[in-house]
């Protein structure tokens, strides 16, 4: 493993090139945990709310995972063969409709691959080979994957965000992370308390549910991989581009402004900018404010 990333550094192109492919890949796969993720939480609930009520199950169901069953056409049923699943390239040559029906397959299955290989190269382009690496772009994967499901459901599954905190945790163990173990767990406790009091204060003045518990856990990660210090910077850009985004839509798009809006992707789109521009950002406000 230490020679294929000593190979790795020596050849940075090779690094550059697997990355992408990488992405291209993860985010075919990111596509299955968008659409099955949700779906799977839903049965399990089901499953549960029935053994409580003590009702019968009914009929047995299909198993139903990321793995199974094998992905097909949602229109006629055509199952999806291993040379029209490859990413992006297979979107291309079906012209983006089945092979079996003609029917369109939606734009957003090409946009997941190349966007996550675009962070994915990006992640590459910041981070030398190692380890450390590996793990921001898993990062980098999950707040893709966290994004789409919030859009689509305006939930943020437990199954993502837990397992990415005690990463972020186990990520600063290591010295060489620029980030010590007291500060990603301050940080954790941070993200989670401070959005946990802003929810309670703003229901007790208004009596509404202004987010859900979701985004305290997923600004816990940004703490736990940032630290407390990133925080404030974080959610002043999440909040602004979420204003302006709800402002849009009710303009433009007539929606009205008591529908909830999912805070998720705002949240994940900012610590992308600060991942790749919290360092900058910072230096120029200081610029700026002593300036």
């Amino acid at each position: 493993m230490q020679s294929f990333i000593v190979t790795l550094q020596q050849m940075p192109a090779i690094y550059y090139a697997l990355a992408l492919l990488f992405g291209l890949c993860i985010g075919s796969f990111l596509n299955v945990v968008i659409h099955r993720l949700p779906k799977m939480l839903e049965r399990a609930w089901q499953y549960e709310a029935r053994s409580v009520l003590a009702l019968e199950s009914g009929e047995a169901e299909e198993p139903y995972n990321l793995a199974v069953p094998r992905s097909a056409c949602p229109s006629c049923g055509h199952r999806i063969r291993w040379f029209e699943n490859l990413p992006v390239v297979s979107y291309l040559f079906l012209r983006g409709r089945c092979s079996a029906c003609g029917a369109s397959i939606g734009g957003r299955y090409p946009l997941v691959e190349l966007l996550t290989a675009a962070l994915t190269v990006a992640v590459a382009l910041s981070v030398p080979p190692s380890l450390a690496a590996l793990l921001w772009m898993a990062f980098v994967w999950a707040l893709v994957a966290l994004t789409f499901i919030d859009l689509d459901t305006q939930l943020l599954p437990d199954q993502i965000t837990l397992p990415l905190l005690w990463l972020g945790l186990l990520l600063h163990i290591s010295p060489s992370s620029g980030l010590s173990l007291d500060q990603a767990v301050i940080g954790a406790a941070a993200g989670y308390g401070s959005l946990w009091l802003v929810f309670h204060a703003f229901r007790l003045l208004t009596g509404k549910e202004g987010m859900g518990y979701g985004d305290f856990k997923l600004f816990a990660v940004f703490g736990a991989w940032f630290g407390w210090q990133a925080l404030p910077l974080i959610i002043l850009l999440s909040s602004v581009v979420g204003a302006i985004a709800g402002l849009l839509m009710m303009l433009l798009l007539g929606r009205d402004r008591q529908i909830p809006i999912a805070f998720g992707p705002y949240l994940c789109g900012a610590a992308l900018v600060y991942l790749f521009w919290g360092e900058q950002l910072v230096q120029g406000y200081l610029a700026w404010a002593m300036g």
